[in-house]
């Protein structure tokens, strides 16, 4: 298990208000904006792709899992961030991508996954077969899930050349279909304790049954709801005062936390409440993605007052998504446009890596560098914290205030002094 993620684990368990901040993104400048600032806060950070963003067949991004750790080997080595700050992650690696297939298909491909995973070097993963197959229930039972993830963990062992490098987080937040719980209050149901308590005695008996009880020890995370989701308009911020116990559970496994995914949008002061609720791995992806979107179509309106062209970016984007609209049609009608640009699901993340649309905005960014944009005028569109920031983060002005903007959506993240 790595050294970091176990001190970070340790200090939270022993009341420390601690926790890691794991991006979840694939984009290349929300990836370089936020090792850039990480390094500048000489603070620790996860980086972690999903099974949809990272697999066997590429993915919506086009990457195996050998591609994508190059791929951030190489922005480490440009950014200059100090490796050992840096954990590479999988979420949410199970049959997910492949759930309209068979269980025997759809594991299969799983095993092959995390076998991809761990020879690429990525040593932190998170185990989830919580979602059926065809034929079987949208949501599996606690005993079937931990069977197939203490499966997936022997693949896991099998595959790695340090096996004793590997960190595992079990369990998973995702609302069953429909969307999240909500109460009569109008919060975010949380995971209830004797849930969460299952989950782990389903998951530790599978390992042993599995044979892999020696791995039980190297499970340092445990995924579940404290009350925070989004929805395509809404944000569903953490009650105040609220604590659903959580943090009980976990304090019978001396070497696991809890891991928060879901916490994009959240106002700062819930990242520290979440630490001191035992939260000790806290994700972050649509949000900076967004934070990403809002700056390009800023800097594309200032672009097109100026100097304007036949197309600019939101028609681009928008003309994508109409070319192959899965990634949003189940979450977005056909008629509300608005949502495919401003949704906080952020749908849109999954259009950037589009040949036609890198094209777009490398114009863009070219056309704005070009215009030498007045401090007054940036001022209309971005705040002072985002241009004052920007500075040095890249020789292209456009570049640096996107992977400001990400910079500013992160930076609540990072628990430690985060004067930088």
């Amino acid at each position: 298990m790595s050294d970091l993620l176990r001190d970070i684990v340790a200090r939270n368990k022993a009341g420390e208000c601690i926790a890691i901040p794991s991006v979840c993104s694939a984009h290349p400048e929300v990836l370089t904006a936020s090792l850039q600032l990480a390094s500048r806060l000489n603070q620790p950070l996860v980086i972690e792709a999903t099974s949809n963003q990272v697999n066997q067949f590429g993915g919506y991004t086009g990457m195996n899992a050998r591609a994508f750790v190059s791929f951030i080997d190489d922005l480490i080595s440009k950014t200059g961030i100090d490796p050992d700050l840096v954990v590479l992650g999988g979420d949410h690696l199970g049959p997910q991508v492949w759930k309209s297939e068979s269980a025997d298909v759809a594991m299969a491909k799983a095993h092959a996954l995390v076998s991809d995973y761990v020879q690429a070097g990525i040593n932190k993963i998170h185990l989830d077969c919580s979602e059926g197959c065809k034929g079987e229930p949208p949501q599996l039972d606690d005993e079937t899930a931990a069977k197939r993830a203490a499966l997936l963990a022997v693949s896991c062992r099998n595959a790695a050349s340090a096996p004793e490098d590997l960190t595992f987080v079990v369990g998973t937040e995702v609302p069953p279909p429909g969307g999240a719980r909500l109460g009569e209050d109008g919060h975010v149901v949380p995971t209830a304790p004797e849930a969460a308590s299952a989950t782990l005695v389903a998951h530790q008996a599978a390992f042993a049954e599995q044979g892999i009880a020696d791995l039980w020890p190297q499970v340092s995370g445990l995924v579940v709801q404290p009350g925070v989701e989004f929805a395509p308009d809404q944000v569903f911020h953490l009650p105040t005062g609220r604590d659903p116990g959580l943090r009980d559970v976990v304090s019978k496994y001396p070497g696991i936390c809890l891991e928060a995914h879901s916490t994009d949008y959240q106002p700062p002061e819930t990242f520290p409440k979440l630490a001191n609720m035992g939260f000790a791995f806290q994700k972050v992806g649509p949000a900076l993605t967004f934070a990403l979107r809002r700056a390009l179509y800023a800097l594309d309106q200032i672009v097109q007052k100026q100097s304007p062209s036949a197309i600019g970016l939101p028609q681009v984007m928008e003309a994508a998504m109409r070319d192959n609209p899965k990634y949003w049609r189940s979450h977005y009608t056909e008629e509300d446009t608005s949502q495919w640009h401003f949704s906080y699901a952020d749908r849109i993340r999954y259009y950037w890596p589009l040949p036609e649309v890198q094209q777009a905005v490398g114009t863009l960014i070219s056309k704005f560098d070009e215009l030498k944009v007045p401090d007054q005028v940036l001022a209309e569109s971005f705040s002072p914290d985002v241009l004052d920031r920007a500075e040095g983060l890249a020789s292209s002005r456009a570049i640096a205030i996107v992977r400001s903007e990400v910079q500013v959506a992160l930076l609540p993240y990072f628990l430690g002094d985060r004067r930088a």
